[in-house]
């Protein structure tokens, strides 16, 4: 079964960064789309940013882009996302998200989230 696993979250300052961690088991992890989305409350779930398979092509969200770095590590079946410069407005649970397909709200596993919260 597929597994996914975030951590990293926490309490920030604003201006602050986190790193968030996805770790990922029990399928061909190379092989997949990686994605991170965030729910903050009372609100829809929001796509912020994909990774294909092999990590090379990227995208993200314009509430994000410039601030948040995704990246991935084969080797370790991990998923990571790099926050910077956060903002109140980034307070959500984030969670990470696979598929074989890229398509932003098109994943089909996802983990059970990691609480970011910015002051």
């Amino acid at each position: 079964d597929v597994q996914l696993v975030e951590s990293g979250g926490g309490s920030v300052q604003a201006g602050g960064s986190l790193r968030l961690s996805c770790a990922a088991s029990g399928y061909t992890y190379s092989s997949y789309c990686m994605g991170w989305f965030r729910q903050a409350a009372g609100k829809g779930v929001e796509w912020i940013s994909s990774i294909t398979d092999g990590g090379s092509a990227k995208r993200y969200a314009d509430s994000v882009k410039g601030r948040f770095t995704i990246s991935r590590d084969n080797a370790k079946n991990t998923l990571y996302l790099q926050m910077n410069s956060l903002k109140p407005e980034d307070t959500a649970m984030y969670y990470c998200a696979a598929d074989e397909g890229c398509t932003p709200y098109g994943f089909g596993y996802w983990g059970q989230g990691t609480q970011v919260t910015v002051s």
